[in-house]
């Protein structure tokens, strides 16, 4: 026993010698952190603010008394999420899907993807499991292979195989390599007896997203269980429901946006509708592992998830700064000094064109306030991640308030939309739908968590 402690004192002498800090405490040198704007997005500097409705309650709500609250710096998208932008999502997770057919298909036929070949699409074998040869593995990826991959879970036999997606997908008919690849391409389509006009579509309802996440809260709370126990799973049907511009106004002629809104083109840059929370949330998981599954690639620390604002958050980054205004640009009116209206909703019973817009506009138009956020009011009401409870201000933090309940399917919308009257538009305008709903007025939009907390909005003050 003496020997070894002698042993170990030596060794803890010699090593003190050879290192660099002297034998003094100086922490764990890292990587130097720099922030990095997200594309689109702009920063909200934290700090105070007065929640709630500061002028008169005129629609009686009574469930915005104000309430001096404090929030954290994020990084916010400066416009709606757009139909272009969750058409990107749309096509990643069909693209994903139809690669992972392809290679299951090929696995079951013993196909084996060959990095040398020189044709590239050839066939379905071009599309097979990247790692299927472990000859050329790194000892890691093997032993991952050996004991994860190539056993999988129990309710999915191929979790975590890798996807070959340096081989483009042949989406033209007459490119389609064998009978094999044709296959798996007719199941992603609607049955043919289901089209009309010799048009066949993707069959949307296949277009499914599952990811996991954590319930920090419920672990927070719980004395006792292991780690597995709080790893929630998911899969979200992720295409928007467009027969929301039907179902939404009943005796009503809606049929062009509901044939053209989401897919065509000339509606890429309005904001994204027929989302329900749910899909939001699943589209804010999928955006994360989109941007650090690029990070991990460069060899790049991970930023911070990508969420759904707290309704806290909401509110501050609508008002812009702006101390007890009735709407982002200050108010109290809907207009201008020139008589313009500032944002897109119903200003006149039964004339919603009044405001230059029939139906919701780009999600870059009207002036921004002065955190560079558009339509934080009109255009489209927008989901929050916080629970609607009628008396929540009476009860939540100070500091960073919000309601999370996973129980409560009623969620907080906030900004009003393009059908709403003025009311609706007011940054301390509480409303909420339900989580599995999805309506043709309510977009949203994400946020990110800035990494420290040196930046204040009061800071100076």
């Amino acid at each position: 026993m003496k020997k070894f402690i002698l042993l170990t004192v030596l060794v803890s002498f010699l090593y003190s010698c050879g290192s660099k800090d002297n034998g003094q405490l100086v922490g764990v040198k890292g990587k130097a952190w720099h922030p990095e704007k997200p594309y689109g997005m702009t920063l909200v500097p934290g700090g105070a603010f007065i929640m709630g409705k500061s002028d008169d309650d005129l629609a009686n709500v009574q469930d915005a008394p104000t309430k001096t609250v404090t929030v954290r710096s994020f990084y916010m998208d400066e416009t709606e999420i757009t139909n272009s932008e969750y058409r990107q999502y749309v096509n990643w997770v069909r693209d994903s899907i139809v690669r992972m057919r392809l290679a299951i298909s090929a696995d079951e036929l013993g196909e084996k993807n060959d990095p040398k070949s020189s044709k590239k699409g050839g066939s379905i074998a071009d599309y097979a499991f990247v790692d299927a040869d472990t000859t050329n593995m790194s000892v890691y990826d093997k032993y991952m292979y050996d004991n994860y991959y190539s056993v999988g879970t129990g309710d999915d036999p191929y979790a975590g195989r890798k996807l070959n997606k340096k081989v483009a997908l042949k989406w033209n008919t007459s490119q389609y390599p064998d009978a094999y690849y044709t296959e798996v391409m007719d199941s992603m389509y609607i049955p043919a007896e289901e089209a009309y006009n010799g048009l066949r579509t993707i069959d949307v309802d296949k277009l499914k997203f599952r990811y996991s996440w954590m319930d920090i809260q419920a672990a927070a709370k719980a004395k006792v269980g292991k780690r597995k126990e709080f790893i929630r799973k998911e899969e979200v049907k992720i295409y928007p429901d467009t027969t929301v511009w039907i179902k939404d106004f009943a005796y009503s002629y809606n049929e062009p946006m509901h044939n053209d809104y989401f897919w065509h083109q000339a509606y890429g840059d309005y904001p994204v509708v027929g989302v329900s929370w749910k899909q939001a949330k699943a589209f804010c998981a999928w955006r994360t592992l989109y941007h650090n599954a690029e990070r991990k690639r460069r060899h790049q620390d991970f930023v911070s998830t990508y969420r759904l604002p707290t309704e806290a958050e909401w509110e501050y980054a609508a008002r812009g700064g702006l101390e007890s205004g009735t709407y982002p640009w200050g108010g109290p009116y809907a207009k201008n000094d020139r008589g313009c209206y500032l944002a897109n909703f119903k200003p006149v019973r039964g004339d919603y064109a009044a405001d230059q817009a029939l139906y919701t506009v780009e999600a870059q138009s009207y002036e921004p306030n002065d955190y560079n956020l558009y339509n934080m009011a009109g255009n489209v009401s927008e989901w929050t991640d916080s629970s609607y409870d009628p008396t929540a201000y009476e009860f939540v933090s100070t500091m960073n308030p919000n309601v999370s309940d996973n129980s409560n399917m009623r969620k907080v919308i906030r900004g009003g939309s393009w059908k709403d009257v003025s009311y609706f538009l007011q940054v301390g305008t509480r409303d909420f739908e339900y989580a599995d709903s999805a309506r043709s007025y309510i977009g949203f939009r994400t946020i990110q968590d800035y990494m420290g907390t040196n930046v204040t909005g009061n800071a100076g003050k």
